[in-house]
């Protein structure tokens, strides 16, 4: 590995593509720790640490701690990727943008740039979204219709920017930008993570055999969660293909057998993240608009379930 990557630094080319994505890589970084203008950071830090944040551990996670931060790019690339989603989605139903799409490479400009439309008008949405509800939970440092208005550009312009950073390291980096925006903000989340793993179940262990029993159990399972992902990845369906054989002069030529690789987990991480969203989006709603859960019996949906199968006798989990 290490001999790859000597060799490909040899290359302008491509020196420079790794050199250029690294750079934008930096770029994101601090955009995720610059605050966004107008929202009192401290604040919103202890609405998070409330039950009312239940919903948005998920959210964080793919932005890189940038909502928790609220910074700058508090949307990330979610508008862009829920953006694909619905222009694929609506491709398949609408045939004049099926038409579009089979118009070769102007075709494929004109979908980028719907996308990038939709992309837009989905980050003014959701920064309105949470901008009401910000102003209305006093999480905003002014106050008044300016006050408002400066949270939403600052949110919407942020994800604009990640998307075209994310167009940019595709065309000059290495690899697809949004994919590689979207691996940054999870891995850069691992040290945090496997400090709370630490801190509950190793440091917080109450014996030494224990804690070490935690931190085996956590690296096997991470282990196993890695090999699993990349079985799943490179695992394909190979259909087997067989040429008939043909007449050249007086011999029989051909007849050759073949294999079509079709992949078994096409759509990658993308129905993962679309499910997380589409599930937090009740919760995250009733947060902003401040419906809080019911107390005592019933106040979980969970609880809720087992007070409905409490009541028949074959499934009692009191007893």
């Amino acid at each position: 590995m290490f001999k790859t990557l000597r060799n490909a630094f040899k290359v302008k080319d491509i020196r420079d593509r790794i050199l250029f994505t690294f750079l934008m890589l930096i770029i994101i970084r601090i955009g995720s720790e610059l605050p966004a203008p107008g929202v009192d950071g401290e604040v919103f830090k202890q609405w998070w640490a409330s039950q009312a944040a239940d919903g948005l551990g998920f959210f964080n996670a793919i932005t890189g701690g940038s909502f928790l931060n609220m910074s700058v790019f508090a949307l990330n690339i979610t508008p862009y990727i829920t953006s694909s989603i619905i222009i694929q989605l609506l491709t398949i139903a609408i045939p004049k943008l099926e038409e579009i799409q089979r118009d070769g490479e102007e075709g494929r400009k004109k979908m980028v740039a719907l996308t990038r439309y939709v992309t837009i008008v989905l980050a003014l949405i959701q920064s309105i979204a949470m901008t009401i509800g910000f102003y209305r939970g006093g999480y905003l440092t002014g106050q008044g219709p300016l006050a408002v208005i400066e949270v939403i550009t600052g949110l919407t312009a942020g994800s604009a920017v990640l998307m075209w950073i994310g167009e940019q390291i595709t065309e000059k980096g290495v690899g697809n930008g949004i994919s590689i925006i979207l691996l940054y903000n999870i891995v850069s989340r691992l040290p945090n993570d496997m400090a709370n793993l630490y801190e509950k179940f190793i440091k917080g262990a109450t014996t030494v055999t224990n804690g070490l029993l935690g931190a085996v159990i956590i690296l096997a399972v991470l282990l196993g969660m890695v090999v699993f992902i990349i079985i799943l990845s490179d695992g394909e369906r190979r259909i087997s293909v067989q040429y008939s054989k043909k007449t050249q002069g007086r011999k029989l030529v051909g007849g050759q057998s073949s294999h079509i690789p079709l992949k078994v987990n096409t759509a990658g991480v993308i129905p993962v993240i679309f499910a997380g969203s589409l599930f937090s989006m009740p919760i995250v709603i009733a947060g902003f608009a401040g419906i809080q859960p019911a107390s005592g019996a019933g106040a979980s949906f969970g609880q809720k379930i087992l007070k409905v199968l409490n009541q028949n006798s074959w499934c009692n989990f009191d007893s």
